[in-house]
């Protein structure tokens, strides 16, 4: 007779895990948890296996037998008779939960990353930082080659090699950019809900991380500046290779504080699946008509700071005391205020269907 229904509220109970959670885990409808639930459909084997792992237990406790209790002492099969009786503790009765004491002894194993988001977010901190590194690297190796102050001296191939420069730092920039951040919106929808798996040493590590990429970066950034400083006052180069050393090193600073700061936010795991999770709610159609509201407001908002501002520039004279330029300022404070008020009440909206779901 299967427990699967009985099994599986058990196992999300000590999660303290919602049916939609679960379901993103899995890749299934919340509907399909709440079926599986109130046993009017059953999973497929693919499903059960990856149930199996995620809670990390075994097919026939899951299925057949009760999870509170795996049967999985490998000493028990081999004619070990430490019953429960032997430790002092009474078994349940048939059908029912077992006492406190019990449970302690099988408690939830702990969560772990079934959906590959470490090697995902490694892979994405490390990219992200080569990419601002390139770039801002190849304009500072462009200024080397400014016809003010380049290395070449008067050369006619300093403005071709200035241009290479920043070129080459954009595109190889943009090869590390493009690539991390498509991928990382398709793990995104792929995994809107990832469970945190991490610990206290984990999250230890990641601040001294941090701290050592921050104060590096820092330093650096000043180094930089120092040179710049120095350059200028006492060797009266204010252009060409001061800049572009002063730029290299900036490139080296800010790669590090960046990375610093995306190793340490990668195990804020409640702030990836609030994210994760607004962007499968868009793609079900849960949140689109919010959007949609918003958008257009902001549209109508624009178009009509667009409006005024062209006319007082081009019928006014700019206006009064030229201040035509304030009706795209006004009209994005409009905006700003607009989605802020659509943000709470669909923030209040699905606050309630989560409310419904759990």
């Amino acid at each position: 007779m299967s427990n699967f229904k009985t099994n599986l509220q058990y196992l999300r109970a000590q999660r303290n895990m919602t049916q939609e959670q679960l379901a993103m885990l899995l890749g299934v409808s919340r509907q399909a948890i709440s079926k599986w639930e109130s046993e009017k459909a059953y999973p497929e084997m693919d499903k059960l296996l990856v149930i199996c792992d995620l809670f990390d237990v075994t097919l026939d406790d899951l299925v057949i037998g009760d999870v509170a209790q795996p049967r999985r002492n490998a000493s028990r099969t081999q004619g070990n008779t430490d019953e429960p009786e032997d430790m002092g503790m009474v078994p349940p009765a048939d059908g029912a939960r077992p006492p406190l004491a019990m449970l302690q002894q099988n408690p939830a194993p702990l969560p772990r990353d079934i959906t590959g988001y470490e090697a995902h977010m490694r892979s994405f901190d490390a990219k992200i930082p080569a990419g601002i590194f390139a770039i801002v690297f190849g304009v500072g190796a462009g200024m080397f080659f400014d016809s003010d102050n380049s290395i070449l001296g008067l050369s006619p191939l300093n403005d071709f090699l200035m241009f290479l420069c920043i070129v080459l730092g954009v595109i190889i920039g943009l090869v590390f950019l493009v690539p991390a951040g498509l991928g990382h919106s398709a793990f995104m929808r792929s995994h809107p809900y990832v469970e945190d798996f991490y610990t206290e040493h984990d999250h230890a590590e990641a601040r001294r991380t941090l701290t050592v990429a921050l104060i590096g970066g820092i330093g650096l950034i000043l180094i930089g500046l120092a040179q710049l400083i120095f350059t200028t006052e006492y060797l009266h180069a204010e252009d060409g290779w001061p800049v572009g050393v002063f730029l290299m090193l900036v490139a080296c600073g800010v790669a590090s504080i960046v990375y610093g700061g995306l190793h340490f936010g990668r195990l804020n795991l409640a702030g990836y699946n609030k994210t994760a999770e607004q962007e499968y709610r868009e793609a079900k159609d849960l949140t689109d008509s919010y959007e949609m509201v918003n958008g257009a407001i902001c549209g109508t908002i624009m178009m009509v700071a667009t409006i005024v501002g062209l006319t007082m520039l081009f019928g006014f004279d700019g206006g009064p005391r030229g201040l035509f330029w304030l009706s795209w300022v006004i009209g994005g404070l409009l905006c700003g205020i607009s989605s802020v008020i659509i943000e709470a009440v669909k923030a209040s909206h699905i606050k309630h269907d989560d409310d419904i779901i759990v």
